[in-house]
């Protein structure tokens, strides 16, 4: 399967990323500013997020909450989300609904601060403030999303501080600071737009140009601080938190290459090994045969700059100690190294992971999304159709090697939560 994939760029700096497929009559708009939590700097956590919710309050054009209501009664689909190194939008739109899509797009990179009123950043700062309240502080085990990076990264690493931002950092915000954000980040150099399904090329180069060409670059955005760390740990890192839930849950980390870069695709085969599907070693050792364990998976974090990590990812059945979920994980990492990978685990991997792969981009919404993170990290969203080939070329040998060199007790790192009753685990 090979995707059909055309780029170019506008005066302003836009990248624009065209894939056709008429197979169906959908269109999906999807719009990768490189921005996220990383960029932010102390004091001033959570303000890539904030903006996520910002963007739907309205611009010169759009009244707030208009952007859901004009596509929704269109029959489309929509939403954003912020990762650690960008923030990304996107519309799902029947076919002959494009341009509304890329009117609204444009329309909030254009003009989104006259639009902006201290009592939106107030409305959504307090959704934002609840949101973390729901998803990270009140949930059981969530605050991993911040306590695996603060472990794994140093504290004056762009990823070591919680991607959410912090309760003081937010109720500190001003409408200043959120201005000068947008004005620095949410220009179209510093974005990629693609578009992928239905559509005539022609007439989608002339709508991107008419809505998005007027738009002025930007002046310049600081640079990111030095993203590289050692390539190991060094030593095996421990957390042990006591938290309001009533079985233990693991988070082993392991550093690896950045996500594309060197031996990342090796890592990638070896967590679909250790924890893609109820046959891969760690559901299989810890869940079927000593039930142990309720779930567990193993996956890469995805991080593009400086390192990734692999992380294994098991929860306990209720009662099983924490000392013993940590110690058959181990174990079966430590089997994982003494004894290789088989033939046959690497093939059932692969497959895994190239059957997920083709079954996403038969989506337009998520082929859009992977051009666009391609089109951001590599520069060439063609890549995409390397991807499987990429795997492919992984060896037993290879990933025998990257075990015994990545996943070694000097480049461990163990998030462990436990019920509060069990404080006193080692």
């Amino acid at each position: 399967m090979r995707i059909p994939v055309e780029t170019y760029a506008l005066s302003n700096g836009l990248r624009v990323v065209l894939s056709q497929d008429p197979a169906t009559p959908v269109v999906a708009v999807n719009l990768w500013y490189h921005v996220g939590s990383a960029n932010e700097r102390a004091g001033r956590t959570g303000f890539a997020h904030l903006f996520e919710h910002m963007l739907f309050q309205g611009s010169a054009q759009v009244a707030a909450n208009e952007h859901f209501e004009l596509v929704q009664g269109a029959g489309g689909t929509l939403n954003g989300s912020t990762w650690l190194d960008r923030t990304n939008y996107y519309e799902t739109m029947p076919s002959h609904q494009l341009e509304l899509a890329l009117w609204l797009e444009a329309d909030r990179m254009a003009r989104l601060l006259p639009a902006m009123t201290q009592a939106k950043l107030d409305t959504q700062r307090d959704v934002v403030k609840n949101e973390r309240r729901w998803s990270v502080d009140n949930q059981p085990y969530g605050t991993w999303w911040e306590r695996l990076p603060a472990l794994c990264f140093p504290p004056e690493h762009p990823f070591h501080h919680s991607l959410i931002g912090s309760m003081e950092d937010l109720s500190k915000a001003s409408l200043e600071d959120v201005a000068e954000f947008f004005r620095t980040y949410y220009t179209p150099d510093n974005a990629v737009l693609t578009i992928a399904g239905d559509f005539d090329e022609s007439a989608a180069r002339t709508m991107v140009e008419r809505h998005f060409g007027a738009i002025a670059r930007g002046n310049g955005r600081p640079s990111l601080p030095d993203m590289s760390v050692p390539a190991r740990f060094g030593e095996w890192r421990r957390n042990v938190v006591p938290d309001a839930v009533v079985a233990s849950r693991l988070f082993l980390a392991f550093r690896v290459p950045a996500a594309g870069q060197g031996d990342w695709y090796t890592a990638s085969m070896l967590g679909a090994v250790l924890g893609l599907g109820e046959g891969s070693r760690l559901p299989k050792r810890l869940v079927r045969e000593l039930q142990i364990a309720s779930d567990a998976g193993a996956y890469t974090f995805d991080l593009s700059k400086g390192c990734d990590l692999l992380i294994c990812d098991v929860t306990a059945r209720p009662g099983v100690s924490a000392a013993r979920l940590e110690a058959e994980v181990v174990a079966e990492v430590d089997r994982l190294i003494a004894e290789g990978i088989t033939e046959e685990e690497r093939v059932r991997a692969l497959a895994l992971l190239e059957t997920t792969w083709i079954a996403g981009l038969q989506s337009a919404g998520t082929r859009a999304d992977k051009l666009s993170q391609f089109a951001t990290y590599t520069g060439d969203p063609s890549l995409v159709n390397e991807e499987p080939s990429r795997h492919a070329a992984i060896t037993v040998d290879a990933m025998s090697a990257f075990a015994r060199t990545w996943l070694g007790t000097d480049n461990r790192a163990s998030l462990l939560y436990v019920p509060q009753a069990a404080e006193g685990v080692a």
